[in-house]
């Protein structure tokens, strides 16, 4: 499998790639130069709640998650 350096000094990771280790945009890198021709990528973090979303799915029982209409609680305005 081979890919192209772009004008940008961007790579491509084929889709095969991408969809094998679950990489997602913004996921974090490490580059280390191993010698002359070897350059090493190495993930350095997972995204955010991985495997989450299939934990909660492989619970027993129905999952009902609750219509959310604000993002802060209602909290009575205290007046002098």
């Amino acid at each position: 499998m081979t890919t192209v350096l772009s004008q940008n000094g961007q790579l491509v990771l084929p889709t095969s790639v991408r969809e094998r280790l679950e990489l997602r945009p913004g996921d974090d890198f490490e580059i280390f130069i191993e010698d002359d021709d070897t350059i090493l990528l190495k993930r350095v973090s997972s995204p955010p709640n991985s495997g989450l979303v299939d934990l909660l799915l492989s619970a027993p029982g129905e999952l009902n998650i609750p219509d959310r209409h604000s993002d802060t609680p209602d909290i009575p305005l205290i007046e002098d």
